[in-house]
């Protein structure tokens, strides 16, 4: 018994907010890049997913996910993650 009292407890708050989101049905193709690509295709690709971005109702608390767990791939709550680095790079500077 005092193994499962030492197991943390319910986690849904932690992820209720992707309920909402509004790429929740997209996929993941506009988000996240195929190995390889560069260049104009990649900027097109991140434009599109930030244009869903733009108006997704829960685009704070993913960003803030993405920070708090430095998501290394795709784009989260508008940010790429170069965007996201270049963030975390100046909020610790």
């Amino acid at each position: 018994m005092s193994k499962v009292a030492r197991l943390p407890g319910r986690a849904e708050h932690l992820w209720e907010w992707q309920e909402e989101a509004a790429c929740r049905e997209l996929g993941t193709d506009r988000f996240f890049h195929p190995a390889g690509e560069r260049g104009e295709d990649r900027a097109a690709r991140e434009e599109e997913a930030k244009e869903v971005c733009a108006f997704c109702p829960v685009r704070a608390q993913c960003l803030s996910h993405a920070l708090r767990v430095q998501e290394p791939y795709g784009v989260w709550g508008g940010l790429t993650e170069d965007e996201r680095r270049a963030l975390g790079a100046r909020k610790a500077g």
